[in-house]
């Protein structure tokens, strides 16, 4: 375990003022909005503040004042950030971010997680928590070889708590953080007292009658994940097939960068025109800086060309994942990209014990609605048995 601090070069932020004035911009199609990609206008808006007033030393500053890591496990190089409580009774918490994701996504929820003595809260509900950053993502680096798949990073995390010491521990995860979440659970179930996600795929039995009794809303939740399949999934499809054509734009534009990832932000979130109606500019910005100054846009797609056989397509809707052994805990947030069906998650997981639906927020939990997702942990953590 080696102490991890962000030191970015000078000169790696002034290439990036340089290439942030100099960009070469597309013309659009009048009138499309945002409905054939990110619209020019605020693409040219959102780079201008980026260049001249965005601070990547204050995110910098604020991303060192919590204690962090590198390791290596299984011949990756991995970063973590590890922030331990000051109650002597706190639950380890392993949470997972996706993708376009970061660690910067949970940075203002570590703080009441950890110690909710100070604010407002019951000192029981305390976790030391470990945030890892995706192998391949940030500051993680890129991987040095093939194979990183979802099994693979729920090994290496399962060692990395076993490092820590931390046996028994709670695991937490949206995006594909939750896929990582529940393999997790089930490979190492011994230690592993509880899974809590954000994000659950449920597709359709394969018995047409249980559609039968589905309530509108379940079946307006169906038509959202077509959609999300037929027509939202190019992201996905794309750095499933050709991660390494798509890396040369991405690592060599930091525009092209911002709108890969500001596209997924606005349409994911609860947000009613722009990203910023749900999630903060500078936030934003920092988990695009994370991809941008570590060079992984190329490396965080190969996560998708790793695992193309189990991703859902308009063709094959998500497979049913192997029975979970631990409780599980779902947060439906009513924004997000996809929302589970409980009829048709509670037959693969039988051990539910908490379903929560909000009333407010999207895909980015942590971030958009930082007190409903800490709320919705300690209420999980309390009905483990600890």
């Amino acid at each position: 375990m080696n102490p991890f601090r962000i030191a970015i070069p000078q000169a790696d932020l002034d290439d990036l003022d340089r290439r942030l004035a100099s960009t070469r911009w597309p013309t659009e199609m009048p009138g499309s909005g945002w409905d054939r990609g990110v619209p020019l206008d605020y693409l040219r808006e959102l780079t201008e503040y980026w260049r001249t007033s965005y601070d990547w030393r204050a995110a910098e500053a604020e991303l060192n004042s919590f204690p962090q890591f590198s390791t290596e496990i299984d011949g990756a190089n991995l970063h973590f950030l590890h922030v331990r409580s000051p109650e002597p009774t706190a639950v380890p918490l392993l949470i997972t971010h996706g993708w376009p994701g970061s660690v910067a996504e949970f940075l203002d929820v570590i703080a009441p997680l950890t110690d909710p003595r100070a604010h407002g809260g019951d000192p029981a509900d305390a976790f030391h928590l470990v945030i890892p950053t995706l192998p391949g993502f940030g500051l993680s680096g890129p991987t040095r070889e093939p194979g990183w798949n979802v099994p693979r990073i729920a090994g290496a995390w399962a060692q990395l708590m076993h490092r820590l010491g931390y046996r028994p521990y709670i695991a937490q995860g949206g995006d594909v953080g939750a896929w990582i979440t529940l393999t997790l659970a089930g490979l190492d179930a011994e230690h592993v007292l509880g899974a809590h996600v954000n994000f659950l795929f449920t597709a359709p039995p394969p018995d047409p009658a249980a559609l039968a009794g589905l309530e509108p809303s379940d079946r307006e939740r169906l038509e959202l994940l077509a959609k999300f399949l037929a027509d939202g999934s190019g992201y996905m499809l794309l750095q499933a097939t050709r991660p390494q054509t798509l890396a040369y734009g991405l690592t060599d534009s930091p525009v092209g960068q911002l709108a890969w990832i500001v596209e997924k932000f606005r349409e994911w979130s609860d947000s009613a025109k722009v990203p910023e109606d749900a999630v903060d500019r500078d936030r934003l910005l920092t988990n695009v800086m994370l991809y941008w100054l570590t060079a992984t846009a190329g490396s965080s797609a190969q996560f998708y060309y790793e695992t193309a056989d189990q991703l859902p397509t308009a063709a094959t809707p998500p497979a049913a994942p192997p029975p979970l052994p631990v409780p599980l805990g779902v947060a439906v947030f009513p924004r997000d990209s996809a929302r589970p069906v409980r009829s048709f998650a509670e037959p693969m997981f039988p051990n539910i014990v908490q379903w929560h639906e909000f009333d407010r927020g999207g895909h980015f939990a942590a971030l958009e609605e930082p007190d409903l997702f800490v709320d919705d942990l300690r209420t999980f953590a309390r009905k483990l048995n600890r």
